[in-house]
């Protein structure tokens, strides 16, 4: 029986137009949402499916398909952000004028009121429901002491872009002191605290800390509060002997199957690697590395090691925290063995690559032919 509803549209790409997404989807500088819109359409042009697309890259069948059918529109000029339905996004200061939205613009100032929303909302060139929600957030400020300089041995995050909200900017700082090792294994997570630090409320920042509960990075004990996950030796032992199974599996079944495409993605996640090695970012290399994997789980084409990998990716990243860490090797280098793997899966012997793989998944000094023995 078909399938219900209009069929989707193909989605084909030029050499040219192909060259951009990969280039966007590699450039360090886009915006993370710019890089993820690439990465969608360039896996959409593969012929996936919505929900294949989005078991891939972690994120919604219905976010998929919008960039999709942006794309299909208007073409790479689809992928910026345009006016949107809804709440609106923060608008920065530069956007609302010099002064405090709760203020007149100069224009108002000799009229002698308080100008109301509707007339803030003109002057400005925003949305009566922004001037509100802008209002909202200063009276907040004012009231938290956020704008007084609080000096802490934590680095604050750079600037965040315009269209980012408020939980989504404290989410991303919080994850990057953790995978940097800023914040540690064990080590306590107090909203109160990250309020403090990023000059914000304890709302979004309550709201960030469940966000790394349910990816696995943050617990929650009873009594005591939230903590960086923490990884035992067995735990650490019991994930490289499952993540070896998952990747030697996924390896052997992709070998010599894997179409060009996919492996220009593996090729992408390395470059990220090494640029992130250079520029000794710890963090943006465990995610580069952790994507590489995803990757190949996905080029398996069995979307049940998709599932189970993605399970095991907290034990991953808490793993990754404690043993980058302690690594004193070349990161570079570390990258760089990854193109073994993508030559290996670009083969035609599934066992020769089943055997690199899990050499790597076991952290072995080595994963050049012939095996290497464990460090």
């Amino acid at each position: 029986m078909p399938d219900a509803g209009r069929p989707k549209s193909p989605l084909t790409l030029s050499v040219p137009e192909r060259t951009a997404l990969s280039q966007l989807a590699a450039a360090p500088r886009t915006s993370a949402a710019m890089r993820l819109r690439a990465r969608i359409v360039l896996a959409s042009a593969e012929g996936r499916s919505n929900k294949a697309v989005a078991d891939l890259l972690e994120v919604t069948p219905g976010t998929v398909g919008k960039w999709r059918r942006r794309f299909l529109r208007m073409g790479m000029a689809g992928l910026d952000d345009g006016m949107r339905s809804g709440r609106p996004r923060m608008v920065d200061r530069v956007q609302l004028g010099a002064t405090s939205i709760t203020g007149a613009p100069t224009s108002m100032a000799d009229s002698g009121h308080r100008p109301s929303t509707r007339e803030l909302a003109a002057a400005y060139g925003v949305s009566q429901s922004t001037v509100s929600r802008r209002r909202r957030e200063e009276v907040q400020h004012y009231r938290s002491g956020a704008g007084i300089s609080v000096a802490t041995s934590r680095p604050a995050p750079p600037p965040p872009g315009d269209t980012e909200l408020l939980s989504d900017r404290v989410y991303e700082a919080i994850r990057g002191w953790i995978l940097s090792g800023e914040l540690a294994p064990g080590m306590r997570v107090v909203e109160s605290e990250i309020a403090r630090v990023l000059g914000t409320s304890q709302t979004p920042a309550r709201e960030a800390v469940r966000r790394l509960a349910h990816e696995g990075l943050v617990t929650y004990r009873p009594r005591l509060g939230n903590f960086v996950t923490e990884i035992s030796q067995v735990e650490a032992r019991e994930a490289r002997e499952v993540r070896v199974l998952l990747e030697s599996a996924a390896a052997r079944r992709a070998t010599g199957h894997a179409p060009p495409e996919e492996l220009d993605l593996l090729r992408i996640e390395v470059q990220r690697m090494i640029e992130a090695a250079g520029h000794h970012d710890i963090g943006a290399f465990r995610e580069a590395d952790l994507r590489f994997h995803r990757q190949v789980l996905a080029t398996s084409g069995n979307s049940m090691l998709l599932r189970v990998w993605r399970t095991l990716e907290p034990a991953l990243w808490s793993l990754q925290v404690v043993s980058n860490a302690m690594y004193a090797g070349d990161w570079g280098l570390m990258a760089r063995r990854h193109l073994d793997l993508i030559e290996v899966l670009a083969g035609t012997d599934p066992e020769d690559s089943a055997r690199l793989f899990a050499a790597h998944a076991r952290g072995e000094s080595s994963i050049t032919r012939p095996a290497g023995r464990p460090s």
